[in-house]
């Protein structure tokens, strides 16, 4: 099982990773080699699905791949991949997606594509739009290697009842391997290994659930690769967030004499192919695959954030960032982030102070800077700030924004001079009421912690200074930067809570209303005073806008700004209305 990264649209690159890894799985000793879903082209292809020339290049691409592996001298091992493929028969119609594409795997054996296969269950919820994108397969996969009967599916097959699950256990599969593409939230590893324990016991035979590793745009993936058995119990289970390969052995029931055929479960017709009959030896040596210890809570969600900045940052063909750098916790915590995602050496902070800025945030800046070791520049914007006064005359909460717009402007044309992309530190808390400036500090190409509530801000903070300090290291982020109440410094004495409630409450009322879709009665219901929820809800509510212009950032929970939410900007409903 090789739970690695790809990267969308890089075919050339995809397929060498694919012949080095099965390369390495072969020197130890692998009969099957396995990769995640739609690894040939990366994913998820989006609209590029339904580009005929993307699909054909796809093809192209999955062909010469079984040759080139054949020419290395792994013809005789079988290869799984995913890619992207088209269906031969389906007849054009009016809702199907044009060219009628299709989520496809493929065996590759003998420098041929012994056998291709489209995923049956099509997700259409959170951020999947497969129904508009691929047409669903109808077949039950099976291959036989040194005859042991193997079963194949693709990552829904498996979340969903009915199809390809039950369609195993009824063919008498020894072996049912799924690849998959299954984006990380927080908590999901648990949730994944119930499934898959379910599952196996449902299809009657070990189940190998193989995962991907990396980032792409907004979404992560954390690898967590797993076997089990039929019983349910685990076998080998892979690391969170490290790419790799898990080499394990597992003793199988031999396949029936006759091969299983015809219609099975959901109407799913088998398409049995003989590529071995031979049975292997005794093992002289057993290799078990290991089972990787999980991640605590914290250490998981800042991995996340880690992997979804590096690879955002190394596959748009970025080196550096750019942070303004305030001394909060925000910044800081992008800060320490970017650090561990593309090294001290090549993050840039701009401390840009005006006449509200408190020396205690300016001092902890530098400090910050010191700790980690990035590189730290001092823009002061107050001159720049006073034209602009003098120019418009500016008063109340348009002089405020107008110190966020200047920072903005200056962090641009820095990223514009050097090269460097700008990181937006603004967090899921703030993005919720609008509680962020437009072309002020929501510039950027990336939004690190956009879908990380302020609460959770501060435990990851103390949670990567306590890691710092538990492996001999500085921590990163200064104490006073946690430990001082949160301010925009756009006025006198400014802090969060004169315009925001406690972040305590005001994140469990958002976690409510933006990740449950729960409404307002309900939340009232559940302990909060009415006069705060509705005053809440309308703060989120009149922000869409706002959000919709927000640059692209990690995703971590259930439902994250972005393709997890959408609403209409214009829109005159509300929970909470006035009045």
């Amino acid at each position: 099982m090789n739970q690695i990264d790809s990267t969308v649209g890089d075919l050339a690159a995809n397929a060498e990773a694919i012949v080095h890894w099965t390369r390495h799985a072969v020197e130890q000793g692998a009969h099957v080699v396995a990769f995640p879903e739609m690894v040939l082209t990366g994913y998820p292809v989006e609209d590029l699905a339904l580009r005929s020339s993307f699909v054909e290049a796809s093809r192209d691409a999955l062909r010469a791949l079984a040759g080139r592996l054949d020419a290395e001298g792994f013809g005789d091992r079988p290869v799984i991949v995913g890619y992207l493929d088209r269906s031969e028969k389906a007849q054009p119609r009016y809702g199907q997606p044009a060219g009628a594409p299709q989520n496809a795997g493929a065996v590759l054996y003998g420098g041929e594509v012994a056998l291709t296969f489209a995923k049956h269950h099509l997700p259409n919820y959170g951020v999947f739009d497969e129904f508009r994108y691929f047409v669903p397969g109808d077949t039950l996969p099976v291959v036989r290697v040194h005859g042991i009967d193997i079963a194949l599916a693709i990552c829904e097959d498996l979340w969903q009842d009915g199809g390809r699950v039950p369609a195993t256990c009824s063919a008498g599969a020894g072996l049912l391997i799924s690849i998959n593409a299954s984006p990380y939230e927080k908590e999901k590893d648990d949730t994944r290994l119930d499934l898959v324990r379910k599952r196996a016991q449902e299809a009657g035979c070990t189940t190998a659930y193989v995962a991907m590793i990396g980032g792409q745009d907004e979404l992560v993936f954390d690898g967590d690769s797993i076997v089990v058995d039929k019983d349910g119990e685990v076998v080998a289970r892979a690391p969170q967030f490290a790419e790799g390969c898990v080499v394990l052995d597992l003793d199988l029931p031999a396949a029936p004499a006759a091969p299983p055929s015809g219609v099975v479960d959901d109407g799913l017709v088998i398409d049995h192919v003989v590529l071995s009959e031979e049975p292997l030896p005794a093992y002289e040596r057993e290799l078990s695959g290991g089972y990787a210890e999980r991640l605590e809570d914290d250490e998981e969600i800042y991995s996340a954030l880690v992997v979804g900045l590096r690879a955002y940052a190394a596959k748009n063909g970025f080196r550096s960032v750019l942070i303004g750098l305030s001394g909060g916790i925000d910044s800081a915590l992008v800060a320490a982030i970017a650090c561990d995602a593309v090294g001290a050496e090549n993050v840039y902070g701009i401390s840009m102070p005006s006449k509200y800025s408190s020396d205690h945030s300016k001092d902890d800046a530098a400090e910050l800077a010191r700790r980690t070791g990035l590189n730290l520049r001092t823009v002061v914007i107050e001159p720049m700030f006073d034209a602009y006064m003098d120019a418009l005359g500016l008063t109340g909460l348009a002089e405020e924004n107008l110190q966020s717009r200047l920072r903005g402007t200056t962090l641009m044309a820095v990223s514009n001079q050097e090269g460097q992309i700008v990181l937006a530190p603004g967090n899921k808390s703030e993005l919720a009421v609008g509680y962020s400036t437009l072309y002020g500090d929501s510039v950027g190409a990336y939004g690190p912690i956009k879908d990380v509530y302020k609460t959770t801000i501060f435990r990851l903070a103390r949670w990567r200074n306590r890691a710092a300090e538990e492996r001999g290291q500085v921590p990163p982020i200064p104490e006073n930067s946690i430990s001082k109440p949160p301010s925009a410094e756009l006025r006198p004495g400014q802090v969060d809570t004169d315009s925001l409630p406690d972040y305590d409450v005001l994140d469990r009322i958002l976690e409510l209303y933006v990740d449950r879709d729960t409404g307002k009665d309900a939340i009232v219901a559940a302990g909060f005073e009415e006069e705060l929820v509705t005053r809440t809800l309308r703060m989120v509510d009149v922000a869409e806008y706002k959000r919709r212009q927000y640059p692209p950032g990690t995703k971590i929970s259930a439902k994250g700004f972005g393709k997890d939410r959408r609403l209409p900007i214009t829109n005159r409903w509300r929970e909470a209305p006035s009045g």
